[in-house]
């Protein structure tokens, strides 16, 4: 007989079994093992929203397994991740193994390490049912959202499609960006710059500001050549030069969502790879003369709290490492936003004395620049501020005779330079501070010699495209979806060509903003920021077991059913054609030119005037690549199951096909077209030809 303990994962299961040893049986239940089939509402939402779960598809085998290993053993403990997703997978173990849900066999583990695991192991509680009702009641908002929009949306647009709780909102939200630059009219304005130099011959440059009536604001060439001409021959005289310093405070340590940011900026990584990587972290690694450890807490967090074991541990590291200089006068303490949930700690590394190039030869290369940023983030936040000099100069120019006058142009510079680099020698943060200019010494009256005086016209710029990263911070601020979504609403409305990737950027596309044309008209709320957040809010409550989930459900499900009814209502003749979706293919019975459609098998041409004229027939897609077999055409088709191949156009004469995708290249050999295979090589299929050459990296 032994003690059962289930997790998620087969890597987390490894890393405990370490530090629990004998007496302990640890497997994995892989995630879920039940969730709401796919195939219907699977909602009762006539008696209380009941959801009707059943055991997920291929985890029948698993589950017969885990139930004999319950029978076998002679406790079992429920130990999948701290959050309420994890509570909702513990509690669904506990009904389909007929666990107590009353009796403390629930464990959490903050950090996969030996003092993690037993602290987890001394506070075994109750699943709650607060929190997986919370988890509950996001599955179903979401279920009924999307079983519900989704049909309509499919019926005005386009087959297939589908509307998502949270997703709408993120993908509106890009849509209105998008709009907003396409209607952004940029206003004129130009800059004077001088560039001079103080006796000592040392140069600077600096910026017209000011005259003698106020700020000045130059919008036109016509003001440029005034300020120029009024420049032209005039002296220069420092009016003031001041000597300051500042202090620059490190950045918190991470949360889930400034993760994900801070690795897309520095490290290009998408939100979805850098929490997979972060949770092979957490899991546990085999590093070299350790063994298998996790190296950092848990991931999904909105908290900023560092435990006074941690602060410790950082500050004897800073001490030993880069002095007592680098260790502040007194902590740094970091609050968390209003609406944290602060269940668990931030993101830190589990032991500072695991250097990121200590333990390099055991990380793959992703998980080493990872866990470098996590580990530098975290010891800098508890380093001494960067301490820098400040110079601020300014210059009055004039002419003798307007001088006479009391009139004068200013000019402004200011910059600075390190006095002592303290967390910056480990860790910079990006900023948008332009004051880095080297400003000589100055003296009060002293006559400065100028060089050049130049003007140069600029125009105001749109707003910015959304980025993985400002979008996640947007989401944030709004409250829209919490820590443990932000990857898979960027992932999902990737996935369903409603934005595609340009560069960094997040572009809607045309079905994008349709659909989001189609929801803000119809259906407002479901797409409204604030709307949103409160839903948010209301799972959280949910979550403290301060709101009914089933009251919560209903009133949602009300209001969404009424505005679906009127809708239908409204748009009862009409459909949303893309400009995507037009050909200039005529349909071969009636002249209509045909419109592309999506079909149980995939795109194909119909006619518009269905159902008076019933014309269909395939969508080719031209590779403009010749068959090596025959010389035809290789085209684009999909097989049964949706798997696109490639095969020749003069089928079923000639059966050449290929899952490999033409490379537009031909074959220096013997001429045929040339095929990129996933192993990274591009061959030529011709028969007895085999030429083949690398190309670079492999296909995902």
């Amino acid at each position: 007989m032994s003690k059962l303990i289930i997790v998620e994962s087969p890597e987390k299961a490894k890393t405990i079994k370490k530090y629990l040893g004998t007496g302990y049986d640890i497997v994995a239940s892989k995630g879920h093992i039940r969730d709401l089939p796919a195939a219907k509402l699977s909602v009762d939402v006539k008696n209380n929203f009941e959801p009707r779960y059943a055991v997920i598809k291929d985890k029948e085998k698993l589950v017969k397994e885990l139930q004999d290993k319950v029978k076998k053993s002679d406790f079992v403990y429920l130990a999948a991740d701290p959050d309420r997703e994890g509570e909702a997978i513990s509690w669904h173990l506990a009904e389909v193994l007929g666990l107590d849900l009353n009796e403390k066999n629930r464990v959490t583990f903050n950090e996969i390490t030996k003092t993690g695991i037993s602290n987890g192991m001394k506070t075994p509680r109750a699943v709650d049912m607060d929190l997986v009702n919370a988890q509950q009641a996001r599955r179903i908002l979401d279920r009924l959202v999307g079983y519900r929009l989704s049909p309509f949306v499919s019926q005005k647009i386009r087959r297939g499609l589908s509307a998502g709780r949270v997703q709408s909102v993120a993908v509106r939200m890009i849509v209105d960006r998008e709009n907003e630059i396409n209607a952004f009219v940029p206003d004129e304005y130009w800059n004077i710059e001088a560039k001079l130099a103080n006796t000592q011959r040392k140069s600077f440059t600096a910026t017209l500001t000011a005259d003698e009536k106020g700020k000045v604001k130059i919008t036109n060439k016509e003001q440029s050549d005034f300020y120029l001409a009024r420049l032209d021959g005039a002296g220069y005289t420092v009016k003031s030069y001041k000597k300051g310093t500042r202090k620059k405070n490190p950045a918190p340590p991470f949360n889930t969502s400034t993760l994900q940011q801070e690795a897309s900026r520095k490290l290009g990584f998408q939100a979805e790879r850098t929490m997979r990587i972060a949770q092979e972290l957490y899991e546990g690694i085999n590093v070299q003369g350790v063994g298998m450890t996790g190296l950092i807490t848990y991931m999904r967090t909105d908290s900023l709290r560092i435990s006074e074991e941690a602060r410790a541990a950082a500050k004897s590291y800073i001490k030993g490492n880069y002095g007592d200089a680098y260790v502040p006068e007194k902590d740094p303490y970091y609050k968390s936003r209003a609406n944290a949930q602060d269940g668990h700690e931030a993101i830190r590394p589990t032991d500072p004395a695991l250097t990121p190039d200590t333990i390099k030869a055991s990380l793959s290369a992703d998980q080493y620049k990872l866990y470098s940023l996590i580990w530098k983030r975290f010891i800098a936040c508890l380093m001494a501020p960067c301490v820098q000099n400040t110079v601020k100069a300014e210059v009055t120019a004039a002419k003798a005779a307007d001088s006479a006058k009391g009139g004068f142009c200013l000019f402004s510079v200011a910059g600075y330079s390190v006095k002592f680099d303290g967390f910056t020698k480990l860790y910079e943060i990006t900023d948008d501070d332009d004051e880095n200019s080297s400003v000589p010494e100055l003296k009060a009256g002293e006559h400065l010699k100028c060089k050049d005086v130049k003007a140069s016209q600029h125009f105001t710029q749109p707003p910015a495209r959304y980025t993985e990263a400002s979008l996640i911070k947007e989401l944030e601020e709004n409250g829209i979806g919490r820590p443990s979504t932000y990857a898979s609403i960027i992932s999902t409305i990737t996935k369903r060509a409603y934005i595609v990737r340009k560069q960094k950027q997040l572009v809607p596309t045309e079905l994008g903003g349709a659909i989001t044309s189609l929801l803000k008209d119809e259906f407002p709320k479901i797409v409204n920021t604030k709307f949103t957040a409160q839903m948010e809010a209301n799972l959280d409550e949910i979550g403290m077991g301060k709101t009914d989930y089933v009251e919560m459900l209903e009133t949602f499900y009300e209001d969404l059913e009424k505005t679906l009814e009127k809708a239908k209502s409204d748009m009862k003749d009409v459909k949303i054609q893309l400009q995507e979706d037009l050909t200039d293919i005529p349909c071969d019975k009636c002249g209509a030119m045909m419109i592309i459609k999506t079909g149980r098998f995939g795109k194909f041409l119909a006619c518009p005037n269905y159902p008076k004229c019933k014309n269909a027939k395939p969508l080719v897609v031209s590779t403009q690549a010749k068959c090596p077999k025959c010389g035809g055409e290789i085209i684009q088709r999909r097989s049964k199951k949706g798997h696109t191949f490639y095969g020749c156009g003069n089928w079923p004469k000639c059966d050449f096909m290929s899952w490999d995708e033409p490379s537009g290249e031909n074959c220096p050999n013997c001429g045929k077209a040339l095929f990129k295979k996933k192993n990274g090589k591009t061959v030529c299929l011709a028969e007895g030809c085999g030429f083949e050459k690398k190309t670079g990296k492999k296909n995902d």
